[in-house]
């Protein structure tokens, strides 16, 4: 398809090229001569075509959508459309990653808790340092909130330091019904089965060479790999620790979320029952009432997603 402004060349080409006149040359390209004369009266977007080239650059792999809400944050008063055209203009699309095939059969639905602190779900990520040595990142994320609560790096995570590192958790914010996790060797430990008799938590393992049935945790892991592991070179583990702790605290308050209205997990949790995020009481009074409702009983309506399968 021939755009506007290509016709609009053709035509002042001809008149150049062969001294015809504007009625003339629209008739041989066959446009319209109120398209050929029509002047754009579209304001100046130099100053948010710059801002979001900014968060494009500071954000690589957030897509038009994600850089949508972070500009209305910032009082751009832009439609979608409008940014969406600018996003396309500028090519700040985000390049997609060639994954690995995988298998399609039947899938059991995984429903979503019914509340804040009900399901953590465990998993661990692998990664390497410059100098080539290999480091794991425990990550463990909230079901119902997605919030991450933890990502623990370290060059070898037993099921003693899983334990430890609960119990850690648990003392700030309560201990959840249930855990869903893996057949890893460190999660099915005697360390770990001692401590969910311990403890009393219901600890779930998905079936073998299944993790979309730890689904909540593969999206976040995903999200990790491609936001932080695959753009950032470490120097050492204490760099992968900074650089870890700094990225979960940007995705808790910060990022926005698809399937939390666009919200951020940690405002989600205040809104949803501010006890699980006192510090973000505030926020959570700021946030878009509009995106999560409160009921008369104090509880909010929250969107619910899809079951994930």
């Amino acid at each position: 398809m021939v755009t506007p402004a290509a016709k609009r060349e053709a035509v002042a080409h001809m008149r150049t090229r062969f001294a015809v006149s504007e009625r003339r040359a629209c008739s041989v390209i066959e446009v319209d001569r109120m398209m050929v004369r029509y002047r754009s009266t579209r304001p100046d977007d130099g100053t948010l075509r710059e801002r979001l080239k900014a968060l494009a650059q500071e954000r690589r792999r957030f897509g038009y959508r994600r850089l949508h809400v972070l500009l209305r944050r910032e009082g751009y008063a832009v439609n979608h459309k409008r940014l969406f055209r600018l996003y396309r203009e500028e090519r700040l699309m985000v390049r997609r990653r060639g994954g690995r095939k995988r298998a399609v059969g039947s899938r059991a639905p995984i429903m979503l808790p019914d509340g804040p602190n009900v399901r953590w779900s465990l998993d661990f990520v692998h990664d390497q340092l410059g100098d080539g040595r290999r480091f794991r990142i425990l990550a463990i994320v909230d079901d119902c909130t997605r919030e991450c609560l933890a990502l623990v790096a370290d060059t070898s995570i037993s099921g003693v330091r899983v334990a430890r590192e609960l119990d850690r958790l648990i003392a700030t914010r309560s201990k959840p019904r249930m855990i869903v996790s893996d057949n890893g060797t460190e999660l099915t430990s005697n360390a770990i089965l001692r401590w969910a008799d311990d403890s009393r938590v219901a600890w779930h393992y998905i079936a073998p060479g299944k993790p979309v049935q730890n689904a909540f945790v593969e999206s976040f892991n995903g999200r990790l790999r491609d936001e932080l592991l695959n753009e950032t070179l470490f120097r050492s583990l204490a760099h992968a620790r900074a650089a870890l702790e700094g990225w979960r605290g940007d995705y808790n308050l910060t990022r926005p979320h698809s399937r939390l209205g666009w919200l951020a997990p940690a405002v989600y949790a205040a809104i949803l029952d501010p006890r699980w995020s006192p510090a973000l009481r505030n926020l959570a009074s700021s946030a878009p009432k509009t995106l999560a409702p409160v009921t008369q009983q104090g509880q909010a309506n929250r969107p619910t997603p899809p079951a994930l399968g």
